[in-house]
């Protein structure tokens, strides 16, 4: 069986990744985090780890249709069946709203998003991370042995060729920065991009590296994610309107 293949390997890579997450969620939102919703929690396990770093009661969603939900390995986080664009909470229910790598497969994302921003309280925080549109290559960083990623490349480059490179024609594209950060923009009132955040604390022992493609100006090519987060403003529920091309979109 070949590593992509592999459930506890994907799982390994998966935790390694989430810790990042968390690194950069304790920096950047210095707050107390009592109520956490995981959009697409997959296996759970995700939900578990935010659950235990954070001493918060933890809920994680998802349909199911990939993953089987391994509630030993989620502890002490509830996993709940549900479609992200109806969810059964009540309004401002969360102190935090988590999504890793989820809304590429959700059709019509801005609908999640919103269900999103409802249960989220005013002054919530929020974390939603999305493979990058605009990246040249996907994975070439990644752990996975290097057939795997020759695959992904020829795969992407055959979509991109035959006008199918996008989320609706099921090549789970993702978002580029700009669109990521509109969307959320508009759902919770302010987006702030945390990518150089994420992968300097995923990448510890290639700092040099991430550096140089920040200071380069190519991250938004280089880097294969793009996240966001920042904090629902009083007034998210009437959509801001999409932040003008080449305009710093930060947290307030």
């Amino acid at each position: 069986m070949s590593a992509f293949n592999d459930i506890a390997f994907n799982e390994e890579v998966k935790g390694k990744k989430t810790q990042a997450l968390i690194e950069v969620m304790s920096t950047f939102f210095q707050r107390s985090i009592k109520r956490i919703l995981v959009v697409g929690c997959g296996s759970g396990r995700e939900a578990g780890m935010l659950s235990r770093a954070f001493g918060a009661d933890v809920v994680g969603i998802d349909l199911g249709d990939d993953y089987t939900f391994d509630h030993e390995g989620a502890a002490p986080a509830k996993l709940v069946m549900m479609d992200a664009r109806e969810m059964n909470f009540p309004d401002n229910s969360f102190d935090m709203v988590f999504s890793f790598h989820t809304l590429e497969h959700i059709p019509g994302p801005q609908i999640a998003l919103a269900e999103m921003s409802r249960v989220l309280r005013p002054g919530g925080v929020y974390l939603i991370g999305t493979p990058n549109k605009s990246r040249l290559i996907g994975g070439y960083t990644s752990p996975y042995p290097f057939h795997i990623k020759v695959k992904w490349y020829f795969q992407e480059l055959c979509k991109r060729l035959t006008g199918q490179w996008s989320n609706e024609a099921g090549a789970h594209a993702g978002f580029t920065l700009f669109e990521l950060s509109a969307h959320c923009s508009s759902a919770f009132g302010a987006a702030t991009d945390i990518s150089e955040l994420y992968y300097r604390s995923l990448y510890k022992r290639r700092t040099k590296a991430i550096n140089s493609i920040i200071k380069s100006g190519l991250k938004n090519i280089i880097f294969p994610c793009v996240y966001v987060a920042g904090t629902k403003t009083k007034d998210a529920a009437a959509p801001s309107p999409a932040p003008t091309r080449g305009t710093k979109v930060t947290a307030p």
